[in-house]
């Protein structure tokens, strides 16, 4: 089952985050505490954390991006996985590569 990974809140007063790096490719597998991506908040860079295993099938969201909490920037699931109702209530077209 796909799981979708959002833009978490990783500081009291953030509002926001800017993705400012992905760590890993589409494609590429990962395991829970894998750092998926850095996160610039108001105060400081943080890592992202993978919390589940499975395949990255999808980045929502570009490096650069300025994103609000709660946004989906990611989804980790099986491969192959249809992941369409995720991305598509998301509203996003995907990660320029």
């Amino acid at each position: 089952m796909a799981v979708p990974i959002e833009m978490p809140k990783l500081s009291d007063t953030m509002e926001e985050g800017v993705l400012s790096a992905w760590l890993v490719d589409e494609g590429e597998e990962v395991s829970s505490g894998d750092v998926l991506a850095q996160v610039e908040t108001d105060k400081a860079t943080m890592d992202l954390e993978a919390f589940d295993e499975g395949v990255l099938l999808k980045q929502v969201i570009a490096e650069g991006d300025a994103v609000p909490i709660g946004e989906l920037i990611a989804v980790i699931g099986e491969e192959g996985e249809d992941i369409s109702d995720l991305v598509g209530e998301a509203g996003g077209d995907g990660a320029a590569t």
